[in-house]
Protein backbone atom coordinates (compact mmCIF):
# COMPACT_ATOMS: atom_id res chain seq x y z
CA UNK A 1 0.00 0.00 0.00
CA UNK A 2 2.64 2.34 0.86
CA UNK A 3 3.47 2.38 -3.02
CA UNK A 4 0.12 3.98 -4.02
CA UNK A 5 -0.70 6.87 -4.30
CA UNK A 6 -2.27 7.93 -1.08
CA UNK A 7 -5.30 10.76 -0.49
CA UNK A 8 -5.53 11.83 3.03
CA UNK A 9 -9.09 13.90 4.59
CA UNK A 10 -9.66 16.94 4.43
CA UNK A 11 -11.08 18.56 8.01
CA UNK A 12 -11.17 22.30 9.46
CA UNK A 13 -9.05 23.47 6.62
CA UNK A 14 -6.19 20.75 6.69
CA UNK A 15 -5.31 17.20 5.17
CA UNK A 16 -4.79 14.75 7.64
CA UNK A 17 -5.28 11.69 8.66
CA UNK A 18 -7.80 9.49 9.84
CA UNK A 19 -7.37 9.53 14.37
CA UNK A 20 -7.12 5.74 14.29
CA UNK A 21 -4.52 6.03 10.97
CA UNK A 22 -6.38 3.37 9.13
CA UNK A 23 -6.10 3.19 5.23
CA UNK A 24 -8.09 1.79 2.32
CA UNK A 25 -7.02 0.88 -0.92
CA UNK A 26 -9.21 1.64 -4.11
CA UNK A 27 -9.52 -0.42 -7.10
CA UNK A 28 -8.94 0.45 -11.07
CA UNK A 29 -12.33 -1.46 -12.57
CA UNK A 30 -10.91 -1.69 -15.40
CA UNK A 31 -7.88 -3.89 -14.74
CA UNK A 32 -9.00 -5.38 -10.82
CA UNK A 33 -6.15 -3.73 -9.19
CA UNK A 34 -5.50 -1.69 -6.66
CA UNK A 35 -4.02 1.73 -7.28
CA UNK A 36 -4.39 4.33 -4.76
CA UNK A 37 -4.93 4.13 -1.09
CA UNK A 38 -6.97 6.66 1.34
CA UNK A 39 -7.53 7.94 4.63
CA UNK A 40 -10.39 6.14 6.41
CA UNK A 41 -12.45 8.28 8.67
CA UNK A 42 -13.55 7.49 12.41
CA UNK A 43 -15.85 8.35 14.54
CA UNK A 44 -13.61 10.90 16.13
CA UNK A 45 -12.65 12.29 12.84
CA UNK A 46 -16.91 12.82 12.35
CA UNK A 47 -16.93 14.45 15.56
CA UNK A 48 -14.32 16.39 14.52
CA UNK A 49 -15.61 17.76 11.38
CA UNK A 50 -19.25 19.06 12.70
CA UNK A 51 -17.50 20.69 15.10
CA UNK A 52 -15.34 22.43 13.03
CA UNK A 53 -18.84 22.97 11.00
CA UNK A 54 -20.41 24.36 13.61
CA UNK A 55 -17.85 26.80 14.64
CA UNK A 56 -17.40 27.97 10.88
CA UNK A 57 -20.93 29.15 11.08
CA UNK A 58 -20.43 31.29 14.33
CA UNK A 59 -16.36 32.47 12.68
CA UNK A 60 -17.12 35.82 11.38
CA UNK A 61 -15.09 34.82 8.16
CA UNK A 62 -17.99 33.04 7.07
CA UNK A 63 -20.75 34.25 9.23
CA UNK A 64 -20.36 38.27 8.09
CA UNK A 65 -19.16 37.42 4.61
CA UNK A 66 -21.64 39.05 2.43
CA UNK A 67 -24.12 37.56 -0.07
CA UNK A 68 -22.05 39.04 -2.97
CA UNK A 69 -18.96 37.61 -1.33
CA UNK A 70 -19.75 34.04 -0.99
CA UNK A 71 -21.02 33.86 -4.47
CA UNK A 72 -17.69 35.39 -6.04
CA UNK A 73 -15.80 32.75 -4.02
CA UNK A 74 -18.51 29.55 -5.39
CA UNK A 75 -17.37 31.70 -8.83
CA UNK A 76 -13.89 31.17 -7.80
CA UNK A 77 -13.78 27.53 -6.71
CA UNK A 78 -15.68 27.28 -10.71
CA UNK A 79 -13.24 28.32 -12.39
CA UNK A 80 -11.04 26.16 -10.36
CA UNK A 81 -13.37 23.02 -11.00
CA UNK A 82 -12.74 23.72 -14.88
CA UNK A 83 -9.31 24.31 -15.40
CA UNK A 84 -8.78 20.88 -13.51
CA UNK A 85 -11.65 19.21 -15.43
CA UNK A 86 -9.04 16.87 -16.99
CA UNK A 87 -7.66 15.91 -14.28
CA UNK A 88 -10.49 15.26 -11.91
CA UNK A 89 -11.74 13.13 -14.92
CA UNK A 90 -9.06 11.01 -15.18
CA UNK A 91 -8.75 10.29 -11.69
CA UNK A 92 -12.89 9.32 -11.47
CA UNK A 93 -12.33 7.16 -14.68
CA UNK A 94 -9.69 5.20 -12.67
CA UNK A 95 -11.62 5.34 -9.55
CA UNK A 96 -14.80 4.14 -10.77
CA UNK A 97 -14.59 3.15 -14.43
CA UNK A 98 -16.58 5.33 -15.77
CA UNK A 99 -15.74 6.70 -19.25
CA UNK A 100 -13.05 9.91 -19.66
CA UNK A 101 -14.68 11.17 -22.51
CA UNK A 102 -18.30 11.51 -19.98
CA UNK A 103 -16.13 12.37 -16.63
CA UNK A 104 -14.22 14.98 -18.50
CA UNK A 105 -16.99 17.18 -20.04
CA UNK A 106 -19.31 16.82 -16.84
CA UNK A 107 -16.88 17.80 -14.51
CA UNK A 108 -16.35 20.66 -16.89
CA UNK A 109 -20.07 21.54 -17.05
CA UNK A 110 -20.29 21.08 -13.17
CA UNK A 111 -18.06 24.46 -12.99
CA UNK A 112 -21.87 26.06 -14.70
CA UNK A 113 -23.50 24.84 -11.27
CA UNK A 114 -21.16 26.60 -8.70
CA UNK A 115 -21.94 29.65 -11.15
CA UNK A 116 -25.26 29.57 -11.35
CA UNK A 117 -25.12 29.56 -7.49
CA UNK A 118 -22.90 31.82 -7.15
CA UNK A 119 -25.67 34.37 -8.94
CA UNK A 120 -28.13 33.13 -6.60
CA UNK A 121 -26.43 33.72 -3.56
CA UNK A 122 -26.97 37.64 -2.99
CA UNK A 123 -30.85 36.82 -4.26
CA UNK A 124 -32.02 35.06 -1.35
CA UNK A 125 -34.59 37.60 -0.51
CA UNK A 126 -36.84 37.74 2.62
CA UNK A 127 -40.29 40.46 2.84
CA UNK A 128 -41.76 43.13 4.35
CA UNK A 129 -45.39 41.49 5.70
CA UNK A 130 -48.66 43.90 5.10
CA UNK A 131 -49.50 42.77 9.26
CA UNK A 132 -52.56 43.34 10.19
CA UNK A 133 -51.65 45.81 13.64
CA UNK A 134 -51.15 49.14 13.66
CA UNK A 135 -47.55 50.22 14.29
CA UNK A 136 -45.90 47.04 13.65
CA UNK A 137 -43.33 46.87 10.95
CA UNK A 138 -43.13 43.21 10.15
CA UNK A 139 -40.22 41.37 8.05
CA UNK A 140 -38.71 37.82 7.14
CA UNK A 141 -35.62 37.04 6.35
CA UNK A 142 -33.97 33.52 4.95
CA UNK A 143 -30.45 32.56 6.72
CA UNK A 144 -28.74 29.42 6.67
CA UNK A 145 -30.03 26.25 8.01
CA UNK A 146 -26.84 25.26 9.66
CA UNK A 147 -24.41 21.88 8.98
CA UNK A 148 -25.22 20.00 6.07
CA UNK A 149 -24.36 16.54 6.06
CA UNK A 150 -23.73 15.73 2.32
CA UNK A 151 -23.85 12.02 1.23
CA UNK A 152 -23.07 11.13 -2.17
CA UNK A 153 -22.32 7.63 -4.16
CA UNK A 154 -19.38 6.84 -6.29
CA UNK A 155 -21.42 7.59 -9.63
CA UNK A 156 -21.09 11.38 -11.13
CA UNK A 157 -19.68 12.67 -7.83
CA UNK A 158 -19.07 15.50 -8.98
CA UNK A 159 -22.23 16.14 -10.64
CA UNK A 160 -24.03 15.22 -6.98
CA UNK A 161 -21.95 17.05 -5.24
CA UNK A 162 -22.69 20.33 -6.68
CA UNK A 163 -26.23 20.37 -6.68
CA UNK A 164 -25.56 19.92 -2.74
CA UNK A 165 -22.72 22.07 -2.18
CA UNK A 166 -23.65 24.81 -4.94
CA UNK A 167 -26.90 25.87 -3.07
CA UNK A 168 -25.50 25.00 0.50
CA UNK A 169 -22.99 27.40 0.22
CA UNK A 170 -24.25 30.48 -1.40
CA UNK A 171 -27.17 30.13 1.63
CA UNK A 172 -24.30 30.09 4.08
CA UNK A 173 -24.67 26.85 5.23
CA UNK A 174 -21.25 24.72 6.01
CA UNK A 175 -21.07 21.38 5.08
CA UNK A 176 -19.58 18.29 5.77
CA UNK A 177 -19.09 15.65 2.77
CA UNK A 178 -18.64 12.19 2.93
CA UNK A 179 -17.59 10.47 -0.25
CA UNK A 180 -18.60 6.65 -1.00
CA UNK A 181 -15.16 4.54 0.25
CA UNK A 182 -15.88 2.72 -3.60
CA UNK A 183 -14.15 4.85 -5.42
CA UNK A 184 -13.70 8.41 -2.90
CA UNK A 185 -10.45 9.47 -5.19
CA UNK A 186 -11.63 12.15 -6.81
CA UNK A 187 -13.74 13.69 -4.03
CA UNK A 188 -10.26 14.01 -1.80
CA UNK A 189 -8.64 16.05 -4.74
CA UNK A 190 -11.40 18.09 -4.87
CA UNK A 191 -10.88 18.82 -1.31
CA UNK A 192 -7.60 20.92 -2.94
CA UNK A 193 -9.40 22.95 -5.10
CA UNK A 194 -12.15 24.11 -2.11
CA UNK A 195 -8.54 25.03 0.23
CA UNK A 196 -7.26 26.93 -2.90
CA UNK A 197 -10.51 28.68 -3.63
CA UNK A 198 -9.86 30.24 0.31
CA UNK A 199 -12.96 28.88 2.15
CA UNK A 200 -12.73 29.66 5.77
CA UNK A 201 -11.55 26.76 7.76
CA UNK A 202 -14.51 24.46 8.82
CA UNK A 203 -16.71 25.19 5.98
CA UNK A 204 -16.04 22.39 3.72
CA UNK A 205 -14.58 19.07 4.99
CA UNK A 206 -14.01 16.19 3.16
CA UNK A 207 -14.31 12.64 4.41
CA UNK A 208 -15.10 9.11 4.09
CA UNK A 209 -15.06 5.79 5.25
CA UNK A 210 -17.35 2.75 5.70
CA UNK A 211 -21.15 2.95 7.32
CA UNK A 212 -20.37 2.45 10.88
CA UNK A 213 -17.74 4.39 11.27
CA UNK A 214 -18.62 7.64 8.86
CA UNK A 215 -21.93 7.54 7.31
CA UNK A 216 -23.63 6.87 10.45
CA UNK A 217 -21.85 8.85 13.35
CA UNK A 218 -22.08 11.72 10.43
CA UNK A 219 -26.15 11.27 9.83
CA UNK A 220 -27.21 10.88 13.10
CA UNK A 221 -24.56 13.73 14.99
CA UNK A 222 -26.83 16.02 16.69
CA UNK A 223 -25.08 19.00 15.52
CA UNK A 224 -26.02 18.14 12.32
CA UNK A 225 -29.02 20.33 10.74
CA UNK A 226 -29.97 18.73 7.15
CA UNK A 227 -28.85 16.21 5.48
CA UNK A 228 -28.66 15.18 1.83
CA UNK A 229 -28.15 12.10 0.78
CA UNK A 230 -27.95 10.43 -2.56
CA UNK A 231 -27.54 6.83 -2.91
CA UNK A 232 -30.22 3.78 -2.92
CA UNK A 233 -33.72 3.21 -0.97
CA UNK A 234 -31.31 0.50 1.60
CA UNK A 235 -29.19 3.03 2.58
CA UNK A 236 -32.04 5.98 2.59
CA UNK A 237 -33.93 3.83 5.51
CA UNK A 238 -30.94 4.18 7.96
CA UNK A 239 -30.27 7.29 7.25
CA UNK A 240 -34.14 8.47 7.94
CA UNK A 241 -33.73 6.49 10.45
CA UNK A 242 -30.59 8.21 12.31
CA UNK A 243 -32.49 11.94 11.38
CA UNK A 244 -34.75 10.74 14.18
CA UNK A 245 -32.00 11.53 16.91
CA UNK A 246 -31.24 15.40 15.19
CA UNK A 247 -34.49 16.31 13.11
CA UNK A 248 -32.41 17.03 10.84
CA UNK A 249 -34.26 18.25 7.62
CA UNK A 250 -33.45 15.27 4.93
CA UNK A 251 -33.88 15.27 1.05
CA UNK A 252 -33.04 12.00 -0.64
CA UNK A 253 -32.06 11.56 -4.00
CA UNK A 254 -32.37 7.65 -4.72
CA UNK A 255 -32.48 5.23 -7.45
CA UNK A 256 -35.04 4.35 -9.99
CA UNK A 257 -36.26 2.34 -12.70
CA UNK A 258 -37.01 4.58 -15.43
CA UNK A 259 -39.53 3.80 -18.44
CA UNK A 260 -39.30 5.14 -21.78
CA UNK A 261 -42.30 4.81 -23.64
CA UNK A 262 -41.64 4.95 -27.47
CA UNK A 263 -45.07 5.35 -29.49
CA UNK A 264 -45.59 3.80 -33.06
CA UNK A 265 -45.50 7.50 -34.14
CA UNK A 266 -41.90 8.13 -32.72
CA UNK A 267 -39.04 9.31 -35.03
CA UNK A 268 -37.23 5.53 -34.62
CA UNK A 269 -33.66 6.93 -34.90
CA UNK A 270 -34.26 9.63 -32.53
CA UNK A 271 -36.17 6.66 -30.23
CA UNK A 272 -33.38 4.29 -30.64
CA UNK A 273 -30.57 6.97 -29.35
CA UNK A 274 -32.79 7.42 -26.85
CA UNK A 275 -32.79 4.06 -25.53
CA UNK A 276 -29.32 3.41 -26.29
CA UNK A 277 -28.47 6.75 -24.04
CA UNK A 278 -30.39 5.94 -21.76
CA UNK A 279 -29.47 2.49 -20.85
CA UNK A 280 -25.91 1.97 -22.28
CA UNK A 281 -24.64 5.23 -21.62
CA UNK A 282 -22.56 5.56 -18.33
CA UNK A 283 -22.15 1.59 -19.11
CA UNK A 284 -25.73 1.92 -16.81
CA UNK A 285 -24.53 3.66 -13.98
CA UNK A 286 -27.04 6.27 -13.50
CA UNK A 287 -29.72 6.79 -11.29
CA UNK A 288 -31.86 7.72 -14.39
CA UNK A 289 -30.92 5.16 -16.28
CA UNK A 290 -34.44 4.47 -18.80
CA UNK A 291 -33.82 0.82 -18.15
CA UNK A 292 -37.83 0.12 -18.75
CA UNK A 293 -38.33 0.38 -22.65
CA UNK A 294 -41.87 0.54 -22.97
CA UNK A 295 -42.18 0.10 -26.81
CA UNK A 296 -46.02 0.19 -28.73
CA UNK A 297 -46.62 -3.13 -30.46
CA UNK A 298 -46.55 -2.37 -34.22
CA UNK A 299 -42.68 -1.34 -33.86
CA UNK A 300 -41.32 -3.16 -31.35
CA UNK A 301 -39.72 -5.91 -33.60
CA UNK A 302 -38.31 -3.34 -35.44
CA UNK A 303 -36.91 -1.43 -32.45
CA UNK A 304 -35.54 -4.77 -31.15
CA UNK A 305 -33.78 -4.97 -34.24
CA UNK A 306 -32.21 -1.49 -33.99
CA UNK A 307 -31.21 -1.76 -30.38
CA UNK A 308 -29.29 -5.32 -31.25
CA UNK A 309 -27.29 -4.31 -34.00
CA UNK A 310 -26.34 -1.05 -32.59
CA UNK A 311 -25.62 -2.99 -29.22
CA UNK A 312 -23.40 -5.40 -30.77
CA UNK A 313 -21.55 -2.39 -32.34
CA UNK A 314 -20.41 -1.27 -29.06
CA UNK A 315 -17.30 -1.00 -28.39
CA UNK A 316 -16.11 -1.76 -24.98
CA UNK A 317 -12.75 -1.62 -23.56
CA UNK A 318 -10.28 0.71 -21.55
CA UNK A 319 -12.73 3.66 -20.32
CA UNK A 320 -9.53 5.79 -20.48
CA UNK A 321 -9.42 5.37 -24.40
CA UNK A 322 -11.25 8.14 -26.39
CA UNK A 323 -13.36 5.49 -28.75
CA UNK A 324 -14.81 3.42 -25.65
CA UNK A 325 -18.61 3.11 -25.66
CA UNK A 326 -18.53 1.54 -22.66
CA UNK A 327 -16.28 0.78 -19.71
CA UNK A 328 -16.51 -1.50 -16.87
CA UNK A 329 -18.69 -1.34 -13.91
CA UNK A 330 -17.55 -0.13 -10.71
CA UNK A 331 -17.57 -3.20 -8.36
CA UNK A 332 -17.97 -7.08 -9.09
CA UNK A 333 -20.75 -7.24 -7.07
CA UNK A 334 -22.90 -5.28 -9.66
CA UNK A 335 -22.12 -7.97 -12.51
CA UNK A 336 -22.94 -10.91 -9.82
CA UNK A 337 -26.49 -9.06 -9.32
CA UNK A 338 -27.05 -8.43 -12.88
CA UNK A 339 -26.17 -12.22 -13.59
CA UNK A 340 -28.25 -13.21 -10.96
CA UNK A 341 -31.18 -11.61 -12.12
CA UNK A 342 -30.72 -11.99 -15.90
CA UNK A 343 -31.02 -16.07 -14.86
CA UNK A 344 -34.56 -15.41 -13.12
CA UNK A 345 -35.71 -13.41 -16.30
CA UNK A 346 -35.26 -16.36 -18.35
CA UNK A 347 -36.68 -18.83 -15.69
CA UNK A 348 -39.46 -16.10 -16.29
CA UNK A 349 -39.79 -16.45 -20.02
CA UNK A 350 -37.79 -13.63 -20.52
CA UNK A 351 -35.64 -13.72 -23.91
CA UNK A 352 -32.17 -11.76 -24.29
CA UNK A 353 -31.54 -10.89 -27.64
CA UNK A 354 -27.50 -9.57 -27.29
CA UNK A 355 -25.48 -9.71 -24.62
CA UNK A 356 -26.26 -10.90 -21.16
CA UNK A 357 -22.80 -12.35 -19.98
CA UNK A 358 -19.56 -10.70 -18.59
CA UNK A 359 -16.90 -9.43 -20.86
CA UNK A 360 -14.10 -12.38 -20.60
CA UNK A 361 -11.24 -9.76 -19.95
CA UNK A 362 -9.62 -8.10 -16.49
CA UNK A 363 -11.97 -6.01 -15.08
CA UNK A 364 -15.92 -5.44 -14.15
CA UNK A 365 -16.81 -5.63 -17.55
CA UNK A 366 -20.85 -6.51 -18.58
CA UNK A 367 -21.85 -6.90 -21.93
CA UNK A 368 -24.73 -4.65 -23.29
CA UNK A 369 -27.72 -6.36 -22.81
CA UNK A 370 -31.04 -6.60 -24.37
CA UNK A 371 -34.01 -7.98 -23.02
CA UNK A 372 -36.92 -8.88 -24.27
CA UNK A 373 -40.10 -9.67 -21.62
CA UNK A 374 -43.45 -11.19 -21.95
CA UNK A 375 -44.38 -9.67 -18.20
CA UNK A 376 -44.55 -6.44 -16.23
CA UNK A 377 -43.39 -8.45 -13.42
CA UNK A 378 -39.85 -10.06 -15.30
CA UNK A 379 -36.98 -9.23 -12.71
CA UNK A 380 -35.44 -7.24 -14.96
CA UNK A 381 -38.57 -5.06 -15.24
CA UNK A 382 -38.55 -4.91 -11.41
CA UNK A 383 -34.79 -4.36 -10.17
CA UNK A 384 -32.57 -1.97 -10.11
CA UNK A 385 -29.28 -3.68 -11.69
CA UNK A 386 -27.15 -0.56 -11.97
CA UNK A 387 -25.59 -1.67 -15.25
CA UNK A 388 -25.90 -1.77 -18.90
CA UNK A 389 -29.23 -3.96 -19.54
CA UNK A 390 -32.11 -2.69 -21.12
CA UNK A 391 -35.53 -4.69 -20.82
CA UNK A 392 -38.05 -4.03 -23.32
CA UNK A 393 -41.84 -4.59 -22.93
CA UNK A 394 -44.43 -4.05 -25.94
CA UNK A 395 -47.68 -1.97 -24.83
CA UNK A 396 -51.02 -1.79 -26.93
CA UNK A 397 -52.63 1.82 -25.97
CA UNK A 398 -51.51 4.66 -24.21
CA UNK A 399 -53.72 3.63 -21.70
CA UNK A 400 -51.09 0.72 -21.50
CA UNK A 401 -48.11 2.59 -22.01
CA UNK A 402 -49.25 4.59 -18.91
CA UNK A 403 -50.25 1.94 -16.69
CA UNK A 404 -46.92 -0.06 -17.24
CA UNK A 405 -44.87 3.21 -16.80
CA UNK A 406 -46.57 4.16 -12.97
CA UNK A 407 -46.31 0.18 -11.93
CA UNK A 408 -43.20 0.79 -10.57
CA UNK A 409 -41.80 1.10 -6.60
CA UNK A 410 -39.70 4.38 -7.93
CA UNK A 411 -40.37 7.49 -9.97
CA UNK A 412 -37.14 9.60 -10.86
CA UNK A 413 -36.69 9.58 -14.69
CA UNK A 414 -39.42 9.00 -17.81
CA UNK A 415 -39.20 9.12 -21.31
CA UNK A 416 -41.50 10.17 -24.17
CA UNK A 417 -40.75 9.65 -27.81
CA UNK A 418 -43.64 10.62 -30.20
CA UNK A 419 -44.32 13.09 -32.62
CA UNK A 420 -47.53 13.80 -31.91
CA UNK A 421 -47.43 16.89 -29.50
CA UNK A 422 -51.03 16.73 -27.52
CA UNK A 423 -50.12 12.95 -26.62
CA UNK A 424 -46.92 14.01 -25.47
CA UNK A 425 -48.06 16.71 -22.98
CA UNK A 426 -51.00 14.06 -22.19
CA UNK A 427 -48.39 11.14 -21.26
CA UNK A 428 -45.91 13.41 -19.45
CA UNK A 429 -48.62 15.18 -17.08
CA UNK A 430 -49.93 11.52 -15.86
CA UNK A 431 -46.34 9.78 -15.26
CA UNK A 432 -45.51 9.70 -11.60
CA UNK A 433 -42.06 10.58 -12.04
CA UNK A 434 -40.05 13.84 -11.10
CA UNK A 435 -38.45 14.14 -14.60
CA UNK A 436 -40.11 13.63 -18.06
CA UNK A 437 -37.73 13.81 -21.29
CA UNK A 438 -39.62 14.33 -24.29
CA UNK A 439 -38.21 12.95 -27.63
CA UNK A 440 -34.52 13.10 -25.54
CA UNK A 441 -32.44 11.31 -22.43
CA UNK A 442 -30.50 12.02 -19.54
CA UNK A 443 -30.30 16.14 -20.08
CA UNK A 444 -29.47 17.83 -17.18
CA UNK A 445 -28.89 21.34 -16.43
CA UNK A 446 -28.42 23.74 -12.86
CA UNK A 447 -32.08 25.30 -13.61
CA UNK A 448 -33.90 22.41 -13.73
CA UNK A 449 -35.00 20.79 -10.60
CA UNK A 450 -33.97 17.14 -10.23
CA UNK A 451 -35.93 14.64 -8.26
CA UNK A 452 -38.56 11.75 -7.52
CA UNK A 453 -40.96 10.16 -6.12
CA UNK A 454 -41.63 7.10 -4.71
CA UNK A 455 -38.61 5.13 -3.39
CA UNK A 456 -36.70 7.41 -5.39
CA UNK A 457 -36.71 9.65 -2.64
CA UNK A 458 -37.80 12.96 -1.85
CA UNK A 459 -36.90 16.68 -2.28
CA UNK A 460 -35.32 18.21 -5.31
CA UNK A 461 -31.60 19.69 -6.46
CA UNK A 462 -30.67 22.01 -8.44
CA UNK A 463 -33.09 24.62 -9.46
CA UNK A 464 -33.85 27.85 -7.75
CA UNK A 465 -35.57 26.09 -5.31
CA UNK A 466 -32.75 23.81 -3.70
CA UNK A 467 -31.34 27.29 -2.23
CA UNK A 468 -34.42 27.80 -0.12
CA UNK A 469 -33.71 24.23 0.76
CA UNK A 470 -30.62 25.46 2.72
CA UNK A 471 -32.44 27.83 4.35
CA UNK A 472 -34.70 28.81 7.44
CA UNK A 473 -36.70 31.87 7.30
CA UNK A 474 -36.83 34.10 10.24
CA UNK A 475 -39.47 36.56 11.28
CA UNK A 476 -38.83 39.77 12.94
CA UNK A 477 -41.39 42.19 14.90
CA UNK A 478 -39.93 45.92 15.56
CA UNK A 479 -42.91 47.76 17.34
CA UNK A 480 -42.49 51.21 15.60
CA UNK A 481 -44.77 53.21 18.15
CA UNK A 482 -42.78 55.71 21.16
CA UNK A 483 -45.66 54.42 23.32
CA UNK A 484 -44.85 51.67 26.08
CA UNK A 485 -46.12 48.56 25.68
CA UNK A 486 -49.30 47.79 27.22
CA UNK A 487 -50.27 45.81 30.02
CA UNK A 488 -50.54 42.13 28.77
CA UNK A 489 -53.22 41.25 31.09
CA UNK A 490 -55.28 44.45 30.21
CA UNK A 491 -57.29 43.48 27.23
CA UNK A 492 -58.28 45.92 24.67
Amino acid sequence: MTDLPHYPLYIAGEFCEGSTGARMETTNPATGEAWASFACAAPGDVERAVAAARAALEDPAWRDMTQTARGRMLSRLADLIADNADTLGRLETTDSGKLLTETAAQTGYVADYYRYYAGLADKIEGAVLPIDKPDMHVFTKRVPIGVVAAVVPWNAQMFLTATKLGPALAAGCTVVLKASELAPVPMLEFARLIHEAGFPPGVVSVITGDAENCAIPLTRHPDVDRIAFTGGPDAARHVVRNSADNFAVTTLELGGKSPILVFEDADIDSAVNGLIAGNFGASGQSCVAGSRALVQRGIVDEVIARVTDRARDIRIGDPLASDTHVGPLCTRAQIERIVATLATAQDQGATIHTGGAPVDRPGNYMAPTLVQCTSPDTATLKTEMFGPVMSILPFDTEEDAIALANDSLYGLGSGVFTQNLARAHRVSNRLRAGICWINTYRAISPIAPFGGFGQSGYGREAGMEAIHDYTRTRTTWINTSDAPMANPFVMR
